[in-house]
C-alpha cells in the first residue's frame, strides 16, 4: 500500500489485514511505524494494530521502522512480533530510502536489536538491492555474505534478500540463497523477490530449489518498488508462491477459503493499474 498516493481507509485495512490474519500465514507485514511525511498510506498504522485480531491467529505481525524512534514506538505494542528494517548494500539506494548511509544505518540497526531484546521483539533485516543495483554501486556475492555477516553478528535471526528492482536471474538465486544458507544454516534467511509475471514462476522454483522457506509476498503480487520505473515488476504474488510451493510438493497448510476471499477484498480496496 505504501507507494499509492490516494489513501486507503483505515477500515478497509482493518478488514483486509483481518481478513489475511484467518489464512494461516507464518508473518503479516501490516504497517510501518514511520514518519507520515515519509509514507502517508501508513500513518494510521497505529490504529489499525489497535483493531487487528492477532489473538485469535497464528501469523505473527511484522511492523518496518527506519530509526529508533520508530521501533521505541513499535516496540510497545504486544501484538508486533517483529520489527523490520530495510538496509541495502547499495549506498545511494540507502539514502534514498532510509535518509541514512549504509555507516549510520548499521548503528541504528544495533539501537534497534538493543530495542528487540529488551521488549521481546525479533528483528527482521531486509537486505534490499540484495542481487544488484541500477546505481553502479559495488556489488557481488561476497559482498552480500559480508552484509550478511555483519546482521548475524549484530543478532539478527532473520535476514530476507531483497530484489528490490527485479534484476534477480534464477541462477543468481540459487547460488546465493545456496552459498549463505550453508554459511549460517541456524539463520532463517528468505526472500524478497520482485519481478514480472513471466518471469515470477522461475524465480519461486530457483529459490525453492536452493531449500528458501521463507517467502515474501502480497495479494495479487499489489506493490513494489518505484524505483523499477516498469508497473509490471512488482512483489511476488502470493497465490503464484503457495501454488509453486504445492507444485513442488510443499505442505503450506493455508485455509484456502480464507485466501480466495482475502483476494477478493484486494481486488475491491486496490486501484486498477
Amino acid at each position: 500500500m505504501q507507494g499509492l498516493e490516494k489513501f486507503i481507509p483505515t477500515e478497509d485495512k482493518i478488514r483486509y489485514i483481518n481478513q489475511l490474519l484467518k489464512v494461516g500465514f507464518d508473518t503479516i507485514d501490516f504497517g510501518s511505524f514511520v514518519s507520515p511525511k515519509a509514507i502517508p498510506q501508513l500513518r494510521d498504522t497505529k490504529e489499525v494494530l489497535e483493531q487487528l485480531d492477532w489473538k485469535n491467529s497464528r501469523s505473527k505481525l511484522l511492523a518496518i521502522v527506519a530509526n529508533t524512534r520508530g521501533a521505541e514506538d513499535a516496540a510497545l505494542h504486544e501484538g508486533v512480533t517483529y520489527l523490520g528494517f530495510p538496509l541495502s548494500i547499495s549506498e545511494t539506494f540507502q539514502q534514498r530510502n532510509t535518509n541514512k548511509s549504509i555507516a549510520e544505518a548499521l548503528i541504528t540497526i544495533e539501537a534497534i536489536q538493543d530495542i528487540c531484546l529488551r521488549s521481546n521483539k525479533k528483528l527482521v533485516t531486509y537486505i534490499s538491492m540484495g542481487f544488484g543495483n541500477p546505481y553502479g554501486d559495488p556489488y557481488d556475492v561476497a559482498l552480500v555474505s559480508q552484509f550478511v555477516d555483519i546482521m548475524v553478528t549484530l543478532g539478527s535471526s532473520v535476514i530476507s534478500l531483497a530484489d528490490t528492482i527485479g534484476v534477480s536471474k534464477p541462477d543468481t538465486i540459487t547460488n546465493l540463497f545456496t552459498s549463505l544458507s550453508k554459511q549460517y544454516p541456524h539463520v532463517e534467511i528468505g526472500v524478497h523477490l520482485h519481478s514480472n509475471p513471466v518471469t515470477a514462476v522461475e524465480k519461486i522454483e530457483a529459490a525453492i530449489q536452493a531449500g528458501c522457506k521463507r517467502f515474501d509476498g502480497a495479494i495479487r503480487g499489489f506493490g513494489g518498488c518505484p524505483m523499477a520505473e516498469d508497473d509490471l515488476v512488482g512483489n511476488l504474488a502470493t497465490e503464484t508462491i503457495v501454488t509453486c510451493l504445492e507444485e513442488k510438493g510443499v505442505r503450506v497448510g493455508l485455509d484456502r477459503t480464507a485466501l480466495a476471499e482475502a483476494m477478493k477484498m484486494a481486488d475491491e480496496i486496490f486501484p486498477k493499474h
